[in-house]
């Protein structure tokens, strides 16, 4: 029973975590549609407090994976895939040793799986910079590497306790941002400049970069692609009158060089949970509304000097000659842990309500409707608006 626990236990890391993010999907959205229209006849600002609550409450549960139940080993350590390959034929060879006793074969299992053990390891974040313990309604400037980023804005909200305020710009998203003009009084709007995911090994996508930052009279860049303007823009129009500051922030991931010393692609969501998954590394510089210019020709150039300001960050983090400054961002860091009191009760809220459903006939109904229907109707509003 403990064997076939054991092994289970290693292909559960990533399994575990989508069946309950997806699992409860249908739970939050019913949430929030009842409070939608319960809250119809009432005043807007009832609605967005109940809205943001409920939006916190899915992302943390969120965050309660990312944050606590990664493949990285507790204290921050580094952990190889080579070095989880030999722990699993170390319990496949526990399993063939017949002349085990069971009870001895117990207590080496156990005191494997406490040394190697995936499931519940809390994340090693290293912030660096100026990140104001008060929330702020700001525009979130980031480098895009990988699919975690989202995930990274994320927890620097929530140790602002703004986690409900988090609003995206992605890609086309832009069209969207008309649709949170009644958030703009309380807004933490993530943006990606550069557009698409930065990828070492997607050498035609930097070429084409580099050359068209050349062509504009612009800096070469290495580590990140060349900024694009619109999104920043229209975003910081819209917001100008509510917005506190602009973060800048840059951030690496621990361990996403090869053995050559070349960069390789960061993790992916599934391979943050499921495989090595580095520490975090998270620059941040506060900047205040009024340092930034409103024109978009001037802007277009200063947001060009922050991504100058990113690639040489990056840099010194991938590439300096000195290995001691190497995996590291100059200055001094901090390790931000946080604690499970922010993400463990909307796990448990959340995991409740979506199991308590599941228990009767009529629940279940609800739930597979909610699950049919939210995606046809979730899929027709996107092409309707695409």
């Amino acid at each position: 029973m403990l064997l076939s626990l054991v092994l289970h236990m290693y292909s559960m890391c990533c399994v575990l975590p989508a069946a309950v993010l997806l699992g409860t999907a249908p739970t939050y959205v019913l949430a929030w549609g009842a409070w939608r229209l319960l809250s119809a006849f009432l005043p807007s600002r009832f609605y967005q407090a109940v809205d943001d609550r409920l939006y916190c409450i899915y992302q943390s549960m969120v965050l309660f994976f990312f944050e606590n139940c990664t493949g990285v080993q507790m204290g921050g350590e580094n952990m190889h895939s080579t070095h989880r390959s030999k722990t699993e034929n170390k319990v496949r060879e526990l399993i063939k040793e017949g002349i085990l006793e069971q009870l001895a074969m117990q207590r080496r299992l156990c005191l494997l799986v406490s040394k190697n053990l995936y499931f519940l390891q809390v994340l090693k974040i290293l912030l660096y910079g100026d990140l104001p313990k008060n929330k702020e309604n700001i525009i979130y400037l980031a480098n895009h590497q990988s699919t975690v980023d989202w995930i990274v804005a994320d927890m620097l909200a929530i140790r602002q306790n703004a986690l409900g305020h988090v609003r995206y710009v992605l890609k086309d998203g832009l069209k969207w941002l008309p649709l949170y003009g009644c958030y703009f009084s309380q807004m933490y709007l993530v943006i990606f400049p550069e557009g698409t995911r930065y990828n070492p090994e997607l050498t035609k996508v930097i070429s084409a970069s580099q050359t068209f930052a050349a062509q504009e009279g612009l800096p070469v860049l290495k580590h990140v692609l060349t900024p694009r303007i619109k999104a920043t823009h229209v975003a910081f129009d819209s917001m100008k009158n509510y917005l506190d500051a602009i973060y800048d922030v840059t951030v690496a991931f621990e361990g996403t060089v090869d053995d050559k010393g070349q960069r390789k692609e960061a993790p992916s969501m599934a391979e943050f949970l499921c495989k090595e998954c580095p520490k975090i590394h998270i620059h941040i510089d506060r900047i205040d509304k009024k340092d930034v210019p409103e024109e978009q020709v001037y802007m277009k150039r200063w947001l060009h000097e922050r991504f100058e300001i990113k690639d040489k960050l990056l840099i010194e983090f991938y590439d300096s000659l000195d290995p001691e400054r190497r995996n590291k961002f100059p200055g001094e860091s901090v390790n931000s842990k946080l604690s499970l009191k922010k993400t463990l009760p909307s796990f448990l809220i959340l995991s409740g309500l979506t199991a308590g459903m599941l228990m009767t006939e009529a629940g279940r109904k609800l739930y597979v409707k909610t699950w049919i229907y939210g995606t046809l109707i979730g899929c027709l509003w996107v092409s309707i608006k695409a």
